[in-house]
């Protein structure tokens, strides 16, 4: 791929992220709810599927800039597999958030900026740094996606089939991370990621 198809591909990534229109490369986790969500639960189901979308924005921003100041073709080709995955999940939350009567995070574009610097930062720290921060990042996610699974609906069948199924990616992205080279992070560091998330998570869970 040359640089021009490639600064063509990573930008309608880009604008995909932010304006919508996802496109998903695998089929989207399905399971038939066991009965009509109420009104409550509808709403509490979309807050937090809103949540995973603002995550896929953000892991988008984060591959996009890591992959600019990657040192290896190898580190890349790990961020291009985990990016078109990411990439699935937006989908997937974005087509449920319609289902569910609800929109994405009107916040998109703070959020996308916001993990765009971040990720280069982490990218320029050295490759074993960027890869060590993929690793927390997902393992930070696993444990949100968890907790998604407690408190989603037990009759949001179809929403809790799009997490597991995103959990499962996580997880593997993350041991790819590992097996690649990465460095485990200092916990300040960890701590401040932790503490960025939560002010995401409650936020896109309302706006």
């Amino acid at each position: 791929m040359s640089l021009l198809d490639r600064f063509i591909t990573e930008f309608d990534v880009a604008l995909r992220s932010l304006a919508g229109g996802a496109q998903a490369h695998r089929v989207m986790p399905t399971a038939e709810s066991a009965s009509t969500l109420d009104a409550a639960e509808r709403a509490h189901a979309a807050g937090l599927m809103r949540v995973n979308h603002v995550g896929e924005v953000c892991a988008q921003a984060l591959y996009q800039s890591q992959k600019i100041v990657a040192r290896s073709s190898e580190t890349r080709a790990m961020l291009d597999h985990a990016a078109q995955e990411e990439m699935d999940h937006m989908a997937w939350c974005e087509e449920r958030l319609s289902e569910l009567g609800s929109h994405t995070s009107y916040l998109n574009p703070i959020w996308y900026a916001g993990s765009f610097g971040i990720g280069l930062l982490a990218g320029l720290a050295g490759d074993r740094w960027s890869l060590g921060f993929v690793a927390e990042t997902e393992k930070q996610v696993e444990k949100h996606l968890n907790s998604h699974l407690e408190t989603l609906p037990l009759a949001d069948a179809r929403s809790r089939a799009i997490v597991d199924q995103m959990r499962r990616d996580e997880i593997d992205h993350g041991q790819s991370a590992w097996d690649a080279g990465g460095q485990p992070l200092p916990q300040p560091i960890k701590n401040a990621m932790e503490a960025i998330s939560k002010i995401m998570t409650t936020t896109a869970y309302k706006v």
